[in-house]
Parts: C-alpha cells; sequence; structure tokens
C-alpha cells in the first residue's frame, strides 16, 4: 500500500521559516510525481509545490515562489519543502502526496494517495 507521513508543521512568526518531511512506502519513489498541498479555513485546497518524475520539472504556485523549495532525497524515500519568509496567508494544512503521473501537474484532484496533513500556523 502507498503510505506517506508528514511532519514538521507547527507554530512559527512571519517571517520564520518551517521544514516538512514527507515520509513514504508502498511504491517506487522514483517513478512517482510528488507534492504538497494546502488547505486555508474556508479556501479550496491548492497545489504548491510538486515534481514530476517524468520530466523533472518542478512547479511552485505563484504566490510561494522565491520562498519555498521542494526537494527530495530517493535513497530514504523521502521529500521535503522547505518554507522560508513565511507569512500569515501561508497558514493552512499541509498534505504531501504522490501519483503515477497524474493528469495535470500539481492539480489536487488528480492526485490519488495521500499523507495525513500537518498545520502550519504563521503569526503575525
Amino acid at each position: 500500500d502507498v503510505q506517506l507521513q508528514a511532519s514538521g508543521g507547527g507554530l512559527v512568526q512571519a517571517g520564520g521559516s518551517l521544514r516538512l518531511s514527507c515520509a513514504t512506502s508502498g511504491f517506487t519513489f522514483a517513478d512517482y510525481d510528488i507534492g504538497w498541498f494546502r488547505q486555508a479555513p474556508g479556501k479550496a485546497p491548492e497545489g504548491v509545490s510538486c515534481i514530476s518524475s517524468t520530466t523533472g520539472t518542478t512547479y511552485y504556485a505563484d504566490s510561494v515562489k522565491d520562498r519555498f523549495t521542494i526537494s527530495s532525497d530517493n535513497a530514504k524515500k523521502t521529500f521535503y519543502l522547505q518554507m522560508n519568509s513565511l507569512k500569515p496567508e501561508d497558514t493552512a494544512v499541509y498534505y504531501c502526496a504522490t501519483d503515477y503521473r497524474p493528469t495535470l501537474p500539481c492539480k489536487f484532484i488528480y492526485w490519488r494517495y495521500w499523507g495525513q496533513g500537518t498545520l502550519v500556523t504563521v503569526s503575525s
């Protein structure tokens, strides 16, 4: 079974940093797209950052470009989201996800496998 376990959320002041981790198992890590999504209270889920397994292309939402960095460690089957210069509007539950060549990159409705979510709260 595909399993993902997200960790690393917490409370941080605006301007601070956090690193989220997603430990995975149950699939061939190198063959699957990986990504981070988030859902803020009262808002629809959005793709934050994803990596295509076929092209190596990295996608970032405009709101996080130049502040967030996605990376992966294939040997550990773990991927990360380094979040710098955090803003109150980054407050959300963050989910890691994976799928085999999803139909569209970083569109949450096309991804089947999800971690449990980790809460990030940025205070002003």
